[in-house]
């Protein structure tokens, strides 16, 4: 069964930090992490397609560091610096290569910051 799946989130001051955790059932070219709030579009914050160096959204460049274990088809989202607006849904996603779009999705993981 193909699959993702997230843990990891909860709840934390500003400034505090997590740790995100997607487990995926197999290796996948590409992985990354999205987040929503209610009534907003799903926004990108991370993604590592192979070896590649990660990609990061502006809002959480160098605060946040994606990493990934191939060996254990894990890929990790450490959140430092927590701000209120980090607040959402955070889905892990994965595509192959010959993907056009992430087309496996977790089911999702709340992240709460508090001011």
């Amino acid at each position: 069964e193909l699959r993702v799946t997230e843990s990891g989130g909860g709840s934390a001051q500003a400034g505090g930090s997590l740790r995100l955790s997607c487990a995926a059932s197999r290796y996948w070219y590409s992985m990354a992490w999205f987040r929503q709030n209610p009534g907003e579009d799903r926004e990108r914050v991370a993604n590592i397609n192979g070896g590649a160096a990660p990609w990061y959204a502006a809002s959480v460049k160098g605060r946040f560091t994606l990493s990934r274990d191939n060996a254990q088809n894990t890929l990790l989202l450490q959140m430092n610096s927590l701000k209120p607006e980090d607040t959402g849904m955070y889905y892990c996603a994965a595509r192959d290569f010959s993907d056009a779009q992430y087309r496996f999705w977790g089911q999702g993981t709340q992240v709460t910051v508090s001011s």
